[in-house]
Order: C-alpha cells, then structure tokens, then sequence
C-alpha cells in the first residue's frame, strides 16, 4: 500500500519564495518514508501555512501562544491509515532560514523531515532520542544534498 502525501499551500508566500515548494515538500516527505519499509499504507497532510495560522494551532492544541517553525500531530490509530499532520510556518521558517545562513528550501526540507520522523514515532525528548534523531536526519538529508542542518556555521576567515 502506498503513503500519500497531500500538501496544502495555505499562505502563497511559501510560492513566491519557492516556486517549486511542492516538489521540495514531497521530496523530503517521499525520502523519511523510503527509509522506513515498515510504514504501511496511510496518509499525510503536510500545510504550508502562515505564523497567524501556526500559533493558532499551537496556542490550541499544545497551549504555547507562539508560532513555531514546524507542528506534527500524530494520528490515532484509524481506519484509513492516516499517520498524520504537519503544519509549517512561512513566516518563522524564512527567518529562521537567513539566521542561519541556509537557503529556505533547504531548511524547509529539513522541517518537513523532521516533522515526518515526529508522526513515525521519532522525538528528542532526552539527549539519547534528540541524537538519534537528529543522525537520521542527517542521513535523509545527506540524501537530498543538503548540507548537516546541525553542523556549525564556517567562520569568515580574515
């Protein structure tokens, strides 16, 4: 049985950024679920929405008034198989992008893997689950040729 991945462009910012926004999506998405066999059948909504809309969900449902980069919300278990949502933040993920010096596709990909793992059951938690996480991240990102999202930024030489 085949894992769909639905996406829904919520805000067009995540467009004009990123024209190819979908394919960036589906790509990181297709790649955590390649690498786990195990996973059966299903489905994932990923949005691609605004901060308003993110710190809605997360004021509603993890009751932290803020917008956040990245939300998952596992799915019981269901008849349909669903695994899960995941919400983004244009807003926060952006910025986040240029603090860091990183292209936005780039730490996109890299929010949408992480928020794959957290509805296959990965969380940090403790030191042990955040560097296990963290390696297979690495390794799915490695993958896609995007650089160690947690390797420390060169320093200017001079």
């Amino acid at each position: 049985m085949t894992i769909t991945v639905d996406i829904e462009i919520e805000d067009e910012a995540w467009t004009q950024a990123e024209p190819e926004v979908e394919a960036l999506v589906w790509r990181a998405a297709q790649a955590v679920l390649d690498a786990h066999e195990d996973v059966e059948g299903g489905g994932i909504v990923i949005l691609l929405a605004d901060d308003d809309s993110v710190q809605a969900l997360n004021r509603d449902f993890r009751q932290k008034d803020y917008a956040t980069n990245v939300l998952s919300f596992p799915s019981p278990p269901n008849p349909e198989g669903q695994i899960g949502d995941i919400a983004l933040a244009f807003g926060v993920c952006q910025r986040e992008a240029v603090e860091q010096g990183k292209p936005l596709a780039h730490h996109l990909q890299h929010l949408v893997a992480h928020g794959v793992l957290h509805l296959l059951g990965y969380d940090h938690q403790d030191d042990a689950e955040a560097e296990a996480m963290e390696a297979f991240e690495r390794e799915i990102l490695a993958g896609l040729d995007i650089p160690d999202p947690y390797a420390e930024p060169a320093s200017p030489e001079g």
